[in-house]
């Protein structure tokens, strides 16, 4: 009646279409679920669970709060079974999560009402500890806490952010030690498996990146239905989402092999990309790339080459732009990386996902920061301005672009790699005389030395070097936000596959404090005032 015999990966699939999109439901399939009542299920009654699972969200919630019952004994003993779950039972979900997290201690939060619900506090390995308020709705509320300042929205082992001591991991390795002694790429391995290559690994995965890098020849056409003078920006968001249409074959991001051929695509398809939205505002032909090269120089060679003459990029500011791509390949739960989280959850194309990174990161609050720096240097002027424009800074009159982070209390951990390395790129193209640049460097000079600025914490960050890296080497400042988007195509792709990996993975749906209209009727025009 209800279906043929599952086998066990059948079963395992009934346990992901358990998921369901009305929280209350959710809670009553997630309690049968985590305190093992499905699995003690025999045959038929899995069979007759199946069915249930076929019925509207609607539906099942009348019957689960017994407002009406079946006519089948078998269908309504499994009812019976789900709806007897404990509603306000908290269970320690540490095994289900499959997290390393551990319950150290509990909560309680007192309602007001008479009753009192423990939430467990997990322990982080560094950093702040959570408490799980995965079940906090069912008390009849809703925990309130806009743009998440204190909330988190989900358990990860790839970055860690300690912005009072300045500092910054990935999977635990010092930046610092990764910048000086690692690539782009390498880090682009220990971001997506969790530890650094070896050498075998290495080439493995280099290989596949740097000779997958074209991208289909139909793709060319597609970018001539924009504008010569559309944004970089909106022509990456539209490129990398129709990327998706370029490889129609079907795509199962519950599959490893899929997910894993996805995201080698991406990365060894974006720095194309970002070359074409250049060249094509440019009015420049297409530069194919050229496997010979690394992935920093490619680049580099596929923006600034010419199909008259050889290139051959400079080795000083491919290692620098190389660094660049490292230092912002990922930095935690961002802003954009909460948004291709977010969209990801909901089953769609990583390419689809990271589109609408793409347009996050456009927003001049986050990814715009070392064009801001350039703005703000040209708006100066001259060297000669520079005290007078900082002291207008002390007195509120102007904003100090490219100085203190949102995040980092102390000094940005990648600001002094950058400063170094900023210094090697202005004596390697000979622009240390440069006037833009004499300008930034005199006005790091005053913030490095001032006691307001030292007091105020505002250090020069890692967008004040790489928005003077971009511009020395050529690159236009509308294109700076694709660059930065470049580099962390690798960071979104590693928190997206760690995100489906996760036991605990759900689609995401934000709740709200709704504070408009209570129910009212509609008024016809001719009586509204």
């Amino acid at each position: 009646m209800y279906g043929k015999t599952m086998d066990y990966v059948s079963i395992e699939k009934l346990k992901w279409r358990s998921r369901r999109s009305m929280l209350e439901l959710d809670l009553y399939f997630e309690r049968f679920i985590n305190t093992g009542e499905l699995a003690k299920l025999n045959e038929a009654e899995l069979l007759a669970y199946q069915y249930l699972l076929t019925l509207e969200d609607g539906d099942l919630l009348t019957l689960f709060q017994w407002k009406k019952e079946l006519a089948d004994p078998a269908l309504q003993e499994i009812v019976n079974k789900i709806a007897r779950i404990n509603f306000y039972k908290e269970y320690f979900m540490t095994e289900q999560m499959n997290s390393s997290a551990e319950a150290v201690k509990a909560v309680k939060v007192d309602f007001g009402n008479g009753k009192v619900v423990e939430y467990p506090i997990y322990k982080a390995t560094i950093g702040q500890d959570v408490v799980d308020f995965r079940t906090f709705g069912k008390s009849g509320m809703w925990s309130y806490d806009p743009a998440f300042l204190a909330t988190a929205a989900c358990e990860s082992k790839i970055t860690y952010i300690d912005g009072d001591k300045g500092q910054l991991f990935y999977r635990g390795y010092p930046i610092e030690q990764l910048a000086e002694h690692s690539t782009h790429l390498e880090g682009a391995y220990l971001l997506l498996r969790g530890e650094l290559p070896t050498q075998a690994q290495k080439d493995e995965y280099e290989h596949a990146i740097l000779r997958h890098n074209m991208v289909p020849d139909q793709f060319h056409s597609f970018f001539k239905g924009f504008r010569r003078d559309s944004h970089p920006m909106a022509m990456l968001g539209g490129a990398v989402s129709a990327m998706a249409a370029f490889y129609p074959e079907d795509f199962d991001f519950t599959n490893a092999d899929h997910r894993r051929i996805a995201i080698r695509r991406l990365i060894a398809k974006m720095p194309t990309i970002v070359a074409m939205c250049y060249r094509y505002n440019q009015g420049l032909p297409f530069m194919y790339p050229q496997n010979n090269l690394d992935y920093a120089s490619n680049f580099l060679h596929m923006m600034f080459a010419t199909p008259c003459e050889q290139y051959k990029p400079n080795p000083i500011i491919a290692k620098a732009f190389d660094r660049i791509l490292l230092l912002h390949a990922d930095h935690e739960q961002n802003a954009s990386t909460s948004t291709v989280r977010l969209a990801g959850s909901s089953g769609t194309h990583p390419f689809a996902a990271v589109a609408a990174g793409v347009a996050c990161l456009w927003g001049p609050s986050h990814g715009g920061a070392n064009e801001a720096v350039l703005k703000m240097l040209t708006e100066i002027g001259d060297e000669s301005k520079v005290e007078e424009y900082m002291q207008g800074v002390k007195d509120k009159k102007y904003r100090l672009m490219g100085f203190g982070h949102r995040v980092y209390k102390n000094m940005d951990p990648r600001a002094s790699i950058m400063r170094q390395t900023c210094n090697d790129v202005l004596d390697a193209l000979g622009k240390r005389e440069d006037p833009l640049f004499k300008l930034a460097m005199k006005l790091e000079k005053i913030a490095l030395e001032d006691s307001y600025f030292i007091d105020h914490k505002l250090y020069p960050n890692v967008d004040f070097y790489s928005g003077i890296i971009l511009q020395a080497i050529g690159i236009p400042t509308n294109m700076f936000t694709t660059i930065f988007a470049l580099a962390r195509t690798v960071g979104w792709l590693a928190q997206w596959q760690e995100m489906i990996e996760d036991a605990d993975f759900k689609i995401g749906r934000p709740r709200q404090l709704y504070t408009g209209y209570t129910a009212r009727d509609y008024v016809a025009v001719s009586e509204r005032k």
